[in-house]
């Protein structure tokens, strides 16, 4: 299994987060698979923090509308540039919860 720095769902991804998080572990992914390994990529937007709740006040919408919207945003332009995650989900689904609450 590999995973890749979640981005927050408070703003558009930019060259730095692609080139230094996502572009060499996509590479990497690539390579495992060429090997023939059995390779499982998982990642997801953060939609927890404050940095959220501050970008929707200085948007004058909900922290809901702006996790709603880089979350989408971010999922595209991964799809666009064929960075292709296995799984790329929110952490603001149930099982995350339910998940981190076993670890305890």
């Amino acid at each position: 299994m590999i995973t890749s720095a979640l981005p927050y769902a408070n703003g558009a991804l930019h060259l730095g987060h692609l080139a230094g998080a996502y572009l060499p572990a996509d590479i990497y992914v690539r390579y495992l698979r060429m090997l023939g390994k059995e390779v499982v990529w998982v990642c997801g937007s953060d939609e927890h923090g404050a940095a959220i709740t501050i970008r929707a006040k200085k948007e004058g919408i909900s922290p809901q509308e702006i996790i709603d919207k880089y979350h989408t945003l971010n999922k595209s332009t991964f799809e666009k540039l064929g960075i292709s995650f296995d799984i790329y989900h929110r952490t603001s689904e149930a099982i995350h919860h339910k998940t981190s609450q076993d670890f305890s």
